[in-house]
């Protein structure tokens, strides 16, 4: 059975997974499951598209996520691979770049929440780092879309590129939050 460390990663990865015909679910139903005292989140809808029912299982970690991390705790996925993390991480950052480039400096903080997200799956990525390596091991790209994404650009997955996309991306929200700071 699938182990989810947060809902946050158990979204993620149905989004990682459309029904057979392409569709991705617009909605779920939730529920939590106790099997023998293992709880299970139960996720079940049908497919917009075709109608087919769909049904997604995940133990529940015991390892909570930190308020810094959507994800999960300090450990790396079982779930999703190095290369879905960054392509998460860079379909967010661009949508919510071209949103940042059209919003008036007042109204930037609307963006906050997915530059966070973009963080946070980036920051994933880097989990996969092994101690003291300087690139993360092709074996860990265990996905097609994360082995294509790897492929592409073996070098985005170093320690250095990591980093330095990782200090961008928060100098960015450090931004949104100077210029745009949340309502309270």
């Amino acid at each position: 059975m699938l182990i989810a460390r947060s809902t946050q990663e158990a979204h993620l990865y149905m989004d990682l997974h459309p029904c057979v015909c392409g569709a991705p679910m617009a909605e779920w139903q939730h529920r939590l499951d106790d099997r023998a005292g293992v709880l299970v989140s139960v996720y079940e809808g049908v497919c917009p598209q075709c109608g087919r029912t769909r049904l997604f299982e995940f133990l529940v970690s015991g390892d909570r996520p930190s308020a810094q991390s959507a994800f999960g705790g300090p450990d790396a996925s079982r779930i999703i691979d190095p290369g879905e993390f960054l392509w998460a991480s860079d379909r967010v950052s661009t949508a919510s770049g071209l949103q940042l480039l059209h919003l008036p400096l007042a109204e930037q903080s609307e963006v906050r929440p997915a530059t966070a997200y973009a963080i946070a799956a980036l920051e994933e990525v880097a989990k996969f780092l092994p101690e003291g390596a300087d690139e993360i091991p092709a074996d860990r790209f265990t996905s097609e879309l994360g082995r294509d994404v790897y492929t592409k650009d073996p070098t985005r997955f170093t320690r250095a590129d990591i980093g330095a996309a990782l200090e961008l991306k928060r100098r960015i929200l450090a931004g949104i939050d100077r210029l745009s700071p949340p309502q309270d």
